[in-house]
């Protein structure tokens, strides 16, 4: 049986807690639980127990207000959504309630089952997405605690040793620089997260409050252009998290080399088929190998992960109409793979810091993306002791190259 969602609602009328309660009624399909506080200091004891999934707060509390509710709770620590309820749409109404920490809000006298039940249900999803960066941002604080400790060390390992007065200044330096670096990469992914999370998920709030205006069978097209719109958009939120997952895991170790025999030609056939799907209009992918077999051994999911990434960039990168030119080689000595596209390239002045993470270069500004992309290929490509080279020229196209010394063929 479904868990039951836990609503409290914040209002001094009884008549609103009765006619929330019947609407929520009237919701198919979903178990709620509906709890009533009717003070601003009974629904305060409330949220510090931390029993409800999702708040819905009105805006007026007798001597207070929902926002002074809203900011009371999230600076005593509650993670759980807020929804406020109003009397009136406004766009300052909605930009108070999202300052207070609301996730949205809602008029009272105009709320239906459906607005209702998807304003619960996206406010949910959206502060699961939230305590996600939180707990990255988290081990990322842990990781600086970590690096100062290691300065300490560095020091009190001055104070007990005979080293030179030179060789002591440098590994302080180079603990300092280590220490710097890392609030940098702190910075920069507070920034990247919060901005990339923010985007999708105001695309997927904005359509799904849209798509139930249209109710009729000749608003199918508009309905269904949202629904694309959401689907895109979940699936950026998906390669968001993947990108900082595997980031994490490479950082920990947890990534591994696992060779395996198989066909390249056949395997770089499918990937270059799956790619398909995700091209811009116009867009091609022309695979060419020049061996007619080639049975290999290489990590073959950490491969599979390599040629996506250059794939995607390869079209995130080129306009519509573009041909992208991906290549097999084997010879005795070693394996060659190449991904050339016919996009933007790169700046001349971005080239050196091309793999290092969170780094976009400034043509790409307008272009979505997190800048871990090729970091990540970079890792993947030395985890497996191959190589990693490009060429690009602004304008023009890049053509990345990897080659990987041959462990066996046939």
């Amino acid at each position: 049986m479904q868990d039951k969602i836990r609503i409290l609602l914040v209002d001094d009328d009884e008549d609103d807690y009765i006619i929330t309660r019947d609407i929520i009624e009237d919701i198919p399909g979903r178990h709620y639980l509906l709890e009533w506080a009717g003070s601003f200091r009974e629904a305060l004891a409330q949220i510090e127990q931390k029993r409800h999934d999702v708040y819905l707060v009105d805006y007026r509390l007798g001597a207070h207000d929902g926002l002074e509710l809203i900011q009371e709770a999230v600076k005593k620590g509650s993670m759980a959504p807020f929804i406020l309820l109003t009397g009136q749409s406004d766009r300052e109404t909605d930009e108070k309630a999202m300052r207070a920490g609301a996730l949205d809000y809602i008029v009272k006298g105009t709320i239906s089952p459906n607005e209702l039940e998807r304003s619960i249900r996206y406010s949910i999803e959206h502060a699961k997405s939230l305590a996600v960066i939180q707990r990255l941002n988290t081990e990322l604080e842990q990781r600086v605690k970590e690096r100062t400790q290691e300065l300490g060390a560095a020091i009190r390992k001055l104070e007990q040793t005979n080293k030179s007065l030179y060789e002591a200044e440098q590994e302080v330096r180079k603990a300092l620089q280590k220490e710097k670096e890392l609030h940098e990469l702190k910075s920069r992914f507070v920034t990247i997260a919060s901005h990339e999370f923010r985007t999708p998920l105001s695309t997927v709030l904005s359509s799904a409050s849209l798509i139930g205006k249209y109710k009729s069978t000749e608003d199918d097209d508009k309905r269904q252009k949202h629904v694309d719109r959401i689907k895109s958009a979940v699936s950026n939120l998906t390669s968001i998290l993947n990108d900082f997952l595997s980031i994490s895991r490479i950082e920990e170790g947890k990534i591994y080399n696992v060779p395996s025999e198989f066909d390249l030609v056949a395997f770089s056939a499918e990937v270059a088929d799956e790619m398909q799907g995700f091209l811009k209009t116009g867009q091609r992918i022309h695979y060419k190998n020049y061996r007619d077999k080639a049975i290999i051994t290489l990590d073959r999911q950490l491969l599979k992960n390599i040629l996506f990434n250059l794939l995607s960039n390869a079209s995130k990168y080129s306009g519509e109409d573009r041909n992208i030119y991906f290549t097999t080689e084997t010879t005795d000595e070693a394996i060659r793979i190449t991904v050339q596209d016919e996009g933007i390239g790169i700046p001349d002045a971005d080239k050196t810091h091309l793999f290092t993470p969170f780094f976009r270069a400034q043509n790409v500004t307008n272009i979505q993306g997190t800048g871990l992309g090729l970091n990540i290929v970079k890792k993947y490509v030395d985890i497996m002791e191959g190589t990693l080279s490009y060429q690009s020229e602004l304008d023009k196209g890049t053509t990345f190259t990897i080659v990987f010394p041959l462990i066996a063929n046939s």
